[in-house]
């Protein structure tokens, strides 16, 4: 399989690497805004579970326009350090912790986010309980620091996956939020479960003191327990949204779309830096993967001559200006990030 075959099975990875963006996930907020105009009125946006920056690309072309460049502040928070961004504020940090939430409103200088997005998603394993359950405990966490930092009427844009249990997360996020609405991009493929849930006009309960210490919902998750039935089941709209009649995420496409123009192939717009499958990639490389009978020395010499290599790259760049640098200080532009979300 050559470089070009993903090309083919995926349009809008094709498209996003033509057009500019990190990920083909930016097409899923695009989508989300065109039918629910998300970023009317926006002037602080928080972008959770960043990396590789795709979404925070997508506010920052969408929000920093001309005529308000200088009032819009965009934060990206993520524990993956990603590249820069400009117009970007990098937080890399745990959405658990309190003091996240304290840099953010630090960065907005004391005042509350518009807009919170946040396409996190867990490293899939297979086991769809397992996925579903882990990714429901990502969104409660978003949605914990959410209440710290969102102002009152503020939205909500957050990933979920449509397990059998999704009604108890609608009910949650009903709690907080008048209108809850759950979305599926055209970008988004068929074959997954993902969806978006979309939800706006955050009104939290009377006397409600947000508290990251607290989980939002319960740790036993008791099959039956958790089943809402009757009046307490929420059911949430459902919604196709992007054109309809555009590109099928599912679908593969030839490689030459327009019979008057030739297709050149496109490298990701931001390659991986120092991605945590590096290390396996070089032993895989050298033929250093498990053996019996492998010495131990050998391995050892060999991770040690790669850190050795990685870190001399890291000398011959040319220095940074302070905007280029990450919130705690960090070389921005020799930090890991993805091409693909």
């Amino acid at each position: 399989m050559g470089r070009s075959s993903k090309d083919k099975r995926d349009i809008y990875y094709r498209q996003a690497k033509e057009e500019g963006w990190r990920a083909r996930s930016a097409f899923k907020l695009l989508q989300l805004d065109e039918e629910y105009n998300l970023f009317e009125g926006v002037t602080r946006a928080v972008d959770l579970c960043a990396a590789p920056g795709s979404w925070s690309q997508v506010l920052a072309r969408k929000l920093r326009t001309k005529e308000k460049k200088e009032h819009v502040k965009i934060v990206a928070v993520d524990l993956q350090a990603m590249a820069p961004l400009p117009g970007v504020t990098q937080i890399q940090g745990d959405i658990t912790k309190l003091s996240t939430a304290e840099e953010i409103i630090k960065h907005f200088e004391g005042q509350s986010a518009d807009l919170v997005v946040c396409d996190g998603a867990p490293d899939v394993t297979g086991l769809h309980d397992v996925d579903e359950y882990i990714q429901a405990q990502l969104l409660l966490a978003a949605l914990n620091i959410t209440t710290h930092v969102l102002k009152k009427g503020g939205t909500f844009v957050a990933k979920i996956f449509r397990g059998k249990d999704v009604t108890l997360l609608y009910s949650q996020l009903r709690i907080f939020f008048s209108r809850v609405t759950c979305a599926k991009p055209r970008s988004s493929r068929n074959s997954s479960i993902e969806a978006f849930v979309v939800c706006r006009n955050y009104s939290p309960p009377e006397g409600y003191v947000p508290n990251m210490s607290n989980p939002l919902l319960d740790h036993s998750y008791d099959v039956d327990f958790n089943q809402l039935e009757g009046s307490n089941r929420i059911i949430v709209p459902f919604l196709a949204c992007g054109d309809l009649s555009g590109f099928d995420s599912d679908r593969t496409y030839p490689l030459q779309l327009d019979s008057s123009k030739e297709y050149s192939y496109t490298p990701p717009t931001q390659p991986p830096i120092h991605p945590p499958y590096e290390q396996a990639c070089f032993m895989r490389k050298n033929n250093l993967l498990a053996k019996e009978d492998a010495p131990a020395a050998s391995l050892d010499h060999a991770l040690s001559a790669m850190q050795l290599s990685a870190s001399e790259e890291v000398d011959q760049q040319p220095s940074t200006s302070a905007d280029q640098r990450g919130s705690h200080g960090i070389n921005a532009t020799d930090l890991p990030t993805l091409t693909e979300k």
